[in-house]
């Protein structure tokens, strides 16, 4: 009954976004024009707005010719500014805290946060939970298992005395909405304080194992998933222990008997059917690289749907899931979105894309980024009335550039996506890094069943896409770069995720790219040499 009644007030609270929402979707053009106003007229008296004219724009047409499109790169000066304490620079309203992120030079970007940025990630996630919860209504019923992870950040702050970290998901909420969420999640945010990752993951399964009535389960990652349930079984005698005799909490004694039945049942689908029979949704990350994995999910939870996150950067609130519908559709009333297509100079508003056209992302947003280019390929895969939907492609600024080939991971994820599809090949891990030990290559480290000629088609497949680019075509053909060879590894994800946790990122954040920059990856995955595990 808390439940229910937590979850039920949350979705009303939603609907009112939801419609402002659904009025927005038939004009595009309108509620973007009054999102980035808003904007420009909350900011025009800061250090930035008084460089760029903001008191006197008056279209986004204006904007677009007096700010210059800018990563974060060039937003450092400002951003450094912020956080050394000096106020109004980037935004009137004081900046509540700078969340981490990882650059793409492998770096941590640090993006202020503030009150208009709440509310504009607000808005996005009422409007997905009112259509998730009007479509899926037995989600109120029960908890619902939220991200959460130990912070890699805690206790930090600036140099101005600003924090530095959220402490779990639940903090972009706000408010009451932020107190009902946490009422009702399976497990509690206190986890977190666990320091050691091992142990973090273990009373998180317990938390999930105690939770019989489980109905939502909201991720980024769908290896961070994959990697706990596989806990399960290689842990199962410990939990059994645990459960049965409360080492770290009491269970439910009919609960405990039911869930160490269901640990010694045969398959893994019978295994997880049976410790959370009403589990209805999982929401991850669904696209490029992600794909693999998300459907492994789907194939161990059959009567479970799983979901696509759609685009949620830690900057900016891009695109969220609608039933019914390919693709995620834009979040219109949450920043001011901009795109710009491969070769043209001229960034296009959310109105004017092109069905099927691939574009780089550009947000302005009330944390004080303006024509801030993500590094984010989308492409446009329809529209619901006038709204365009999208679906995330890949990294366009992360480069690999060895030897002038300049391969990008969003042409390495269509790579992959199609490689895959056609050999039949389903990886849990996989993911392309140049050896460059002679003769240097690129090297795809993959975690997949299958046989070697199957593996060895789909890398011999990549490598025929990657030939596409001019560039990497010309170092093959000068001979700097030999051809993509295939290494395969075990348990992939979590030593990847072992090595960028130890690097400083969260570890239900880490998000496998399908191109890696970094050399040095045979180490990492315990190969001797890569010539020695190449497969035929």
């Amino acid at each position: 009954m808390i439940c229910l009644l937590a979850n039920s007030l949350w979705a009303t609270g939603c609907i009112p976004e939801y419609a402002r929402f659904r009025r927005a979707i038939h004009r595009v053009a309108e509620e973007q024009e009054a999102v980035l106003c808003g904007i420009l007229r909350k900011n025009a008296d800061t250090e930035f707005g008084r460089t760029h004219g903001f008191s006197s724009i008056r279209s986004s047409g204006e904007f677009q010719r007096r700010v210059p499109i800018r990563d974060y790169d060039q937003h450092q000066r400002w951003i450094e500014r912020a956080e050394n304490g000096i106020p109004s620079v980037l935004t009137r309203e004081a900046i509540r805290l700078f969340e981490p992120t990882s650059g793409s030079s492998g770096g941590t970007k640090l993006i202020p946060y503030t009150r208009s940025l709440q509310c504009e990630f607000q808005r996005g996630i009422q409007a997905w939970i009112a259509d998730l919860f009007a479509h899926f209504p037995e989600l109120l019923g029960g908890p619902a298992y939220w991200s959460i992870s130990p912070p890699s950040a805690r206790g930090n702050k600036t140099s101005g005395g600003i924090a530095i970290g959220f402490d779990d998901d639940t903090s972009y909420l706000g408010g009451w909405r932020k107190s009902l969420v946490r009422s009702v999640m399976a497990v509690p945010g206190s986890v977190s304080l666990e320091s050691d990752s091992e142990e973090f993951i273990y009373v998180t399964l317990l938390y999930l194992l105690c939770a019989r009535d489980l109905r939502l389960i909201s991720i980024w990652s769908p290896t961070y998933l994959l990697l706990m349930l596989d806990r399960l079984t290689q842990w199962r005698d410990r939990i059994s222990f645990d459960l049965e005799h409360g080492t770290h909490f009491n269970a439910d004694n009919r609960r405990s008997r039911e869930a160490q039945e269901a640990l010694r049942a045969g398959s893994p689908q019978d295994i997880y059917a049976r410790l959370w029979p009403k589990l209805k949704l999982i929401s991850c990350w669904t696209d490029a690289n992600a794909a693999g994995p998300a459907a492994k999910l789907a194939g161990l939870f059959p009567l479970c749907r799983v979901q696509g996150k759609g685009l949620i950067a830690t900057e900016a609130f891009i695109s969220f899931p609608f039933i019914g519908h390919e693709g995620a559709t834009l979040s219109l009333r949450s920043h001011f979105l901009e795109f710009l297509s491969s070769g043209s100079e001229h960034a296009q508003r959310a109105h004017e894309l092109d069905l099927g056209g691939f574009y780089r992302v550009i947000v302005t947003t009330g944390g004080g980024l303006y024509r801030y280019m993500l590094g984010d390929q989308i492409q446009v895969t329809g529209r619901i009335e006038n709204c365009p939907l999208v679906r995330f492609v890949g990294r366009l600024d992360s480069v690999s550039d060895w030897f002038g080939e300049k391969l990008n991971d969003a042409h390495v994820s269509r790579a992959f996506k199609d490689a895959f599809k056609n050999s039949g090949v389903v990886p849990s891990f996989a993911m392309l890094a140049c050896d460059t030990t002679p003769p240097a290559g690129y090297v795809l480290y993959i975690d997949a069943d299958g046989s070697g000629e199957l593996i060895a088609q789909a890398a011999a497949a990549i490598e025929a896409d990657l030939r596409d680019n001019f560039h990497y075509d010309y170092a093959r053909r000068l001979g700097q770069l030999a051809s993509v060879r295939a290494v395969r590894i075990r348990d992939g994800a979590r030593l990847y995720m072992k090595d960028a946790v130890r690097n400083g990122q969260k570890m239900g954040d880490v998000k496998a790219p399908a191109l890696n920059r970094r050399g040095g990856w045979s180490s990492v995955f315990g190969v001797e040499t890569d010539k020695e595990r190449r497969l035929p």
